[in-house]
């Protein structure tokens, strides 16, 4: 850990004495070096879904289709899809895992006057309540904050501030409305995507602004958390995004379109500073890759140039998309990738390996499962077949330092 100076002279005298011992024990030695370590406890957790397929409806469809193995073909993907979405958004709640996912802080409410481009609320009789999340992707989001409200009037728009909370990858804005607080029940779900729904035209930008006509059905405040569960454990966002990531950052805008992929590189220049760390890919949801590509066509600022060949028969065939970046610190090319199930606005940077000799860790990400996943059929107690699936195991970061995140990426 230390930066120590290893020059030594024939008059050097080093204190080797047992730690603890107030008895000196000096050598004609060089200093000794000191060792930092990332110790944590990964628990294993327990994992299911089931299916069942009546007998009328297996019977029905002799002739036509295999209903039992629709279903175990149904179960086998399911679970597969959903354990994608675990290694991906998971958070645990047991011991050494991240735990629930805060609320926003810093909640205000303010009334004014729609603006040019602004649609004016309607809807609303006196007063308009607001409650907000923290969205953990997948699985669920935060317990919400306590209500706030503002008085309203034709004409209004309502601006929702709020303080950014470190891991979340968006925000859930409910709305009522009535003279009281009109309970958890009448609020629907307004808005999802920190990402998308950014008014950057508010001070400070982290704003929402509701507008047009108010929902008068939807989902509901939930009742608890949702964000983590306690057969659980943490997904690469949950590292990726946490205290122990090598860097991480709020964007809170779109990407440069003056200096495209500037924000990565910034990401490289940090995380090489911080432990020489040199990331294998960069993991991009679509349209935020999209974004990206985009930053390089179209635009007067920008100091790429595309030519396009024209084909004499076929004619001239349109796009382009970025597959990687250069890391302009290591000069290594990172991998860009698409994840399915990455939400809007977050970019995880990855380090698949160590760029340090001899560190004993293989794969800095690995799945342990105890029991892979594996198919029951229950013996038949009634008129169904029915079946589950069931895999036992966890998800560890050997070394998260050598990890980030960019998140809050709004839409261009």
């Amino acid at each position: 850990m230390a930066n120590l100076h290893p020059g030594i002279a024939d008059t050097t005298q080093t204190n080797f004495a047992v730690t603890g011992s107030s008895n000196s024990l000096y050598y004609h030695r060089g200093p000794k070096i000191s060792y930092a370590g990332f110790d944590t406890v990964v628990p294993y957790a327990q994992f299911s879904v089931s299916d069942e397929v009546t007998w009328s409806a297996q019977f029905s469809g002799q002739g036509y289709q295999d209903i039992r193995q629709l279903s175990r073909t149904s179960l086998l993907y399911s679970s597969m899809l959903l354990e994608e979405r675990m290694i991906l958004m998971g958070r645990g709640t047991a011991s050494g895992f991240s735990g629930a996912m805060a609320a926003p802080t810093g909640v205000t409410v303010t009334a004014r006057a729609a603006g040019t481009g602004e649609n004016p609320i309607t809807g609303f009789t006196t007063a308009v309540w607001v409650k907000v999340t923290s969205d953990a992707g997948a699985f669920g989001e935060s317990a919400a904050t306590a209500a706030f409200t503002v008085a309203v009037s034709a004409g209004n728009v309502v601006d929702v501030k709020f303080t950014d909370s470190a891991q979340a990858l968006g925000y859930n804005v409910y709305v009522g409305t009535g003279a009281s607080d009109p309970g958890d029940a009448a609020r629907w779900f307004m808005v999802r995507s920190s990402g998308q729904t950014l008014n950057a035209a508010v001070t400070p930008a982290l704003a929402i602004t509701l507008q047009g006509p108010l929902p008068t059905s939807g989902k509901v405040v939930p009742a608890a958390d949702t964000s983590a569960y306690l057969a659980g454990y943490d997904g690469m966002l949950a590292y990726c995004m946490g205290p122990n990531a090598g860097y991480t950052s709020k964007l809170n805008g779109a990407f440069s379109k003056t200096n495209p992929g500037v924000e990565f590189q910034n990401a490289f220049s940090a995380m090489y500073a911080f432990n020489k760390a040199d990331p294998d890919a960069i993991l991009l949801n679509g349209a935020d890759r999209k974004q990206l590509s985009d930053t390089l066509k179209g635009n007067a600022a920008s100091n790429y140039k595309i030519n396009l060949s024209q084909d004499d028969v076929t004619g001239v065939t349109l796009g382009d998309v970025v597959v990687g970046l250069v890391n302009e610190v290591t000069g290594k090319r990172v991998e860009l990738e698409v994840n399915p199930w990455l939400p809007q606005g977050v970019a995880p940077i990855i380090s698949w390996t160590l760029p340090i000799p001899d560190t004993q860790v293989s794969n800095v990400w690995e799945i342990k499962n105890v029991q892979d996943l594996m198919g029951i059929d229950w013996p038949v107690l009634q008129f169904a077949y029915e079946s589950s699936s069931y895999w036992y195991g966890t998800m560890i970061n050997f070394a998260p330092g050598w990890n980030g995140c960019i998140s809050g990426i709004t839409a261009a």
